[in-house]
């Protein structure tokens, strides 16, 4: 499950760099989202922590308390991205606020950083 789920989050990664690189900075701030939540709900598997239920505040709760405050196997500036990255998302997804180029590459910015640091903790554990 973890390796499916952080595939996608790899290509939502690609989708977002796309969307990006076209000028759909809307597009690329939801993808880039997802890249960073589905990388998380990796991470979470990948150390034992499942849930029944996907839910986005719980998936967010769990990687900052469990992996960064608990467990510190990430680094604390991770802690407030999902939460910040999603209410980026929401703007671009249901307002009619388009969201900016330079907001839209902190986004890949954010998500890139966060799966490079789960894919290392994934493999090394592997």
């Amino acid at each position: 499950m973890k390796a499916i789920l952080f595939k996608k989050a790899k290509n939502n990664l690609m989708a977002a760099q796309l969307c990006y690189d076209n000028g759909f900075y809307d597009g690329c701030a939801n993808r880039a989202y997802y890249a960073g939540f589905q990388a998380s709900i990796a991470a979470l598997i990948h150390r034992g922590i499942k849930r029944d239920k996907i839910d986005h505040k719980l998936v967010q709760a769990d990687f900052s308390e469990q992996l960064i405050k608990r467990q510190k196997i990430y680094p604390a500036k991770l802690k407030s991205y999902l939460m910040d990255m999603q209410l980026i998302r929401n703007r671009a997804d249901y307002t009619h606020e388009s969201i900016s180029q330079k907001l839209a590459l902190l986004q890949i910015s954010k998500a890139k950083e966060m799966m490079e640091l789960i894919g290392k903790d994934i493999e090394k554990c592997a």
